[in-house]
């Protein structure tokens, strides 16, 4: 595993993963991009994600799983027997990272909170992911993206864009949060670094999704009391999305004056350059739907390609729309080598979706591919010090699989 996890800025931090779905393997599949070592466990059962989505070609390795959990390893462990919490006990011993999106009071009975792990580890850092946060109603309640999409806020940004509450279909809040913790994590081991102490992180989602949509939309309510509604008009109008032109669809955001009158200009209109409504930024955002309807007029103009051809040459934002089919095709994601093929050991040939971001300090040199189910067992026990013997008594007793 040393050539495997070697280089990135996490080079040398220990992970033990104890999280499923999305929001914590989005979380530890940053950290394991980024050079970390991630250790995966998994109850019996494995990570519901394995099978609850649709996609795969052999049972137990769904494409979304795969996508979400490379660069990783995977123990199975049944808590629920005294052998395998031993197990989870001593490979935290020797972690730098905890992370979980268990209910803390779950945690806590089997004695995996933060206070009866760091007293064998003071430099663990514990991080709990979280529906609620501690001392709310809500809190050590259950939840799943939709429940926080709903309650944040975020599907009543859509209503008010759209007449009707809807979800983003996508797990946002999920994504969102992951990453967040993700990059509490890494503030965690920065301070670390200074204090040679490790500590606990809760990383809420509703908490955090609900500050992405105030900062967006408290907007007038800021004050107190309010100088006008809440909202961000030009985000929450129904024309903010891909407009149509005379064969697609096309996006644009002209919104400095440069771009704005150069947008006016190429669409024929230069008249709306000295309009009273349009000859500022504060104006065209208080006159968000007259805006978007001169955009829908004009974009209905002309095709995709011969606008993108104008914007570009006129130095306004503008982009094709995608499908989701599209962007296996889209050139800038081909010339920066986004989809990579990847021979899988059991599931074959596959794509694999390239880091993001790039540090020039260096990236671990060689990717790892989602594992199988308990793919790693014997090889971590073994590397926790377990012997041979132990492990096999481990395995017959089902405190532990692979």
């Amino acid at each position: 595993m040393t050539a495997a996890t070697s280089g990135g800025p996490l080079d040398g931090v220990r992970v033990v993963d104890l999280t499923t779905v999305v929001v914590g393997p989005i979380c530890t599949r940053t950290l394991a991009d980024y050079g970390a070592e991630v250790i995966k466990v998994e109850a019996p059962g494995g990570d519901l994600l394995r099978t609850m989505a649709q996609g795969n070609r052999n049972p137990g390795m769904s494409g979304k799983f795969i996508n979400f959990n490379r660069n990783k390893r995977s123990i199975v462990l049944d808590l629920k027997k005294p052998g395998g919490l031993a197990a989870l006990l001593r490979l935290i011993a020797k972690a730098d990272v905890f992370v979980s999106n268990v209910r803390p009071e779950a945690l806590a009975r089997a004695g995996l909170d933060h206070k009866s792990l760091a007293a064998a580890n003071p430099r663990l850092i514990h991080c709990s992911i979280l529906a609620f946060g501690r001392g709310g109603r809500y809190y050590n309640r259950p939840a799943y993206d939709p429940i926080v999409q709903s309650l944040s806020g975020v599907a009543g940004t859509l209503a008010r864009a759209t007449g009707e509450p809807r979800f983003v279909p996508m797990v946002m809040s999920d994504h969102t949060t992951g990453l967040i913790a993700a990059q509490c994590i890494g503030f965690a081991l920065y301070r670390r670094e200074k204090t040679g102490r490790g500590e606990a992180i809760d990383v809420p989602m509703l908490e955090n999704m609900t500050s992405f949509v105030t900062s967006e939309h408290l907007g007038a309510a800021t004050f107190d009391p309010p100088v006008g509604p809440t909202g961000d008009g030009r985000l929450l109008s129904p024309d903010y999305r891909p407009l149509p032109t005379s064969d697609g669809y096309i996006t644009v955001g002209p919104n400095t004056n440069p771009q704005a009158f150069a947008f006016f200009d190429a669409i024929g209109r230069p008249e709306l350059k000295t309009d009273p409504r349009f000859e500022s930024a504060a104006a065209r955002t208080a006159n968000a739907a007259a805006y978007f309807e001169v955009r829908k007029a004009g974009l209905a103009q002309k095709t995709t390609e011969e606008w993108l051809e104008i914007f570009d040459k006129a130095d306004v934002p503008a982009a094709r729309y995608n499908s989701i089919d599209d962007l296996l095709t889209d050139p800038h994601l081909a010339d920066v080598g986004f989809f990579q093929p990847e021979d899988h050991p059991s599931e074959g040939r596959i794509r694999r979706t390239k880091r993001a971001n790039l540090f020039s300090g260096g990236a671990r040199p060689i990717e790892t591919h989602a594992p199988r189910l308990g793919e790693h067992t014997r090889e971590v026990l073994g590397e926790a010090g377990y012997a041979a013997a132990e492990i096999d008594d481990l395995l017959a007793a089902g405190a532990a699989a692979g």
